[in-house]
């Protein structure tokens, strides 16, 4: 006989819903996650670069610390490239650690003479060494901003945790944070502005001119540092267009009227006192015998290109403003608020003013032109035709880089290109074509920017000016595509991806530690960079007695 009352199975329930890749990914909660990336980073930096013989790295680190010895001396002392926060910082530093007792050789004259070998390696060894903590401080800051940032980006933490990873063990970080280079500073000025034009694109708030004025200061902060940011300042009004959104139109403040217009005009009014009062640089960066004086020969007659990225600046405004419906007075605010912030960052030179550093930050082509190999030029014969050659054959070495195999480099960021080019493929053929854009936009003028640093060799350095770029192309297409991660090989894909990123990071710098060379190329031109500094394996300049 069969029962009437319903009966429940006792067989367990064997379906397990699968765990999430990403919490599989990452460390645990987000700021135990970025604590323990911080002591990675440390970790590494004493084991492989802290301890490394002071002139290791002699150029910058020795030009650097040279040029920060000298301020605390009085002394202003000019570096071309400008790396002008770097050697302020090296300075400020040298000057507080000596305040607490732990560094005595913190002027230049406090560094005994290079015919006391004995004294002077030990003075500048511990200098150095104090410098290279600096740079990891700073490595330090910057990844906790990245952090900051990109988690205003993508809507998930634990993809913005992975991609903190990704840029704190990327090659750029893994190098500059061992080193003191003009680069990092620089670079990481223009990252942080292109997400805060990120992050304003995508919403319109009533202070959303005031940010972009922050972000128009990064841009000439990173400027005044490197004069390689002029690339990627050029490269931000067409990266930021398609991040636009519905969200993306104006507050309602931008429509009140008469309360819009005036804060209109008290944006103008603020752009007009700061152009003012950052006159006397711009003078400077122009005037005829400071550039003669650097042997420079402005393009254009001077104060073209200038002109034309100013424009090419604005277009983007406007362009964004008709495409995500910005009102009129928010987008004329919005330039005036670009001019107030660029001539805000032009002030910083007062710091420690040199008229050198006005000219080489007002002329930046003229400087990287000055340092570019362009002798296949010559030697095709010059002309449109033979730049245009250049640029491909350029831009093909650019993309053998990207394959790694056919051409290997010391950037473990190449294996994100390998997810982020198909993953645009991906992204549109399934409907996404803003993300697709978006990625594509990032990667186009990342390997525009490499195309033309490839005259300059493309050196390793080089790579923090990018790698931010390649970065945030994956996280879009990531936070966009999240449901990619639940399938069968994202787990065993992601684990190696991160294995291999951390292993070239660190080969890297187990190289740098193994390498036999000596110091001598450092007379090549330790005469013109290390005037007040007389090393003991080089003849000139003359050792103090």
């Amino acid at each position: 006989m069969t029962s009437g009352i319903a009966t429940t199975s006792t067989e367990p329930n064997t379906h397990v819903p699968p765990r999430d890749p990403w919490t599989r990914l990452w460390f645990g909660s987000w700021c135990g996650g970025i604590a323990l990336i911080v002591f990675f980073l440390a970790v590494s930096f004493f084991l492989l670069g802290y301890f490394n013989i002071y002139w290791r790295h002699a150029d910058m680190d020795l030009i650097v610390v040279h040029n920060a010895l000298a301020l605390n001396d009085g002394k202003i002392l000019f570096f071309d490239h400008p790396a002008y926060f770097t050697i302020l910082s090296a300075k400020l530093w040298f000057w507080l650690l000596h305040q607490f007792g732990l560094l005595d050789a913190w002027t230049i004259s406090a560094i005994p003479s290079a015919s006391n070998v004995a004294a002077f390696d030990a003075a500048m060894t511990s200098t150095v060494r104090a410098a290279r903590v600096l740079s990891l401080l700073t490595a330090i800051v910057v990844v906790l901003i990245f952090a900051s940032l990109i988690r205003l980006i993508v809507r998930d933490w634990r993809l913005a945790g992975l991609m903190t990873f990704a840029f704190a063990f990327s090659g750029g970080i893994g190098m500059h944070m061992r080193i003191l280079r003009s680069e990092m500073i620089s670079a990481c000025f223009l990252s942080f502005s292109l997400m805060l034009l990120i992050i304003m694109a995508k919403r319109g708030t009533p202070w959303r001119p005031l940010i972009l004025a922050a972000a128009a200061s990064l841009c000439i902060l990173g400027l005044e540092n490197k004069v390689h940011a002029v690339l990627l300042i050029a490269a931000l009004p067409l990266m930021v267009q398609p991040f636009g959104s519905d969200s993306s139109k104006s507050a309602a403040f931008w429509f009140s009227g008469q309360r819009a217009w005036l804060a209109v005009l008290a944006m103008g009014i603020v752009a007009g006192l700061l152009v003012w009062a950052s006159m006397p640089v711009i003078a400077a960066g122009f005037g005829p015998a400071a550039l003669a004086f650097l042997s420079f020969r402005p393009l254009a007659g001077g104060g073209a290109y200038q002109v034309a990225l100013l424009i090419w600046i604005f277009l983007g405004v406007v362009v964004f403003a008709r495409t995500w419906n910005v009102n009129a007075a928010e987008t004329i605010a919005t330039m005036f608020a670009i001019v107030a912030g660029a001539a805000l960052g032009l002030l910083a030179l007062y710091l420690e003013y040199d008229v050198r550093n006005a000219v080489i930050v007002m002329n930046p082509l003229e400087q990287m032109l000055g340092y570019a190999d362009l002798s296949p030029l010559s030697s095709s014969g010059g002309g449109f035709f033979g730049l245009v050659s250049l640029l491909v054959v350029d831009a093909l070495r650019v993309l053998l880089r990207y394959t790694f195999i056919l051409s290997p480099s010391p950037r473990p960021t190449v294996f994100l290109v390998w997810l982020v080019l198909p993953g645009i493929i991906y992204a549109w053929r399934r409907g996404d074509k803003q993300v697709a854009v978006q990625a594509t936009l990032l990667m186009l003028c990342a390997m525009g920017i490499e195309t033309l640093e490839m005259r300059r060799g493309l050196k390793a350095e080089y790579l923090i000016f990018t790698d931010p770029l390649i970065i945030i192309a994956g996280a879009v297409l990531l936070d966009r595509m999240s449901d990619l991660r639940f399938r069968r090989w994202a787990y065993p894909i992601g684990a190696v991806l991160i294995v291999m990123h951390v292993s070239i990071t660190q080969m890297q710098a187990v190289k740098h530690v193994l390498l036999q060379r000596g110091p001598e190329e450092i007379c090549e031109w330790n005469q013109y960079y290390l005037s007040l500094m007389p090393v003991p394996w080089c003849d000139l300049p003359p050792k103090r007695v």
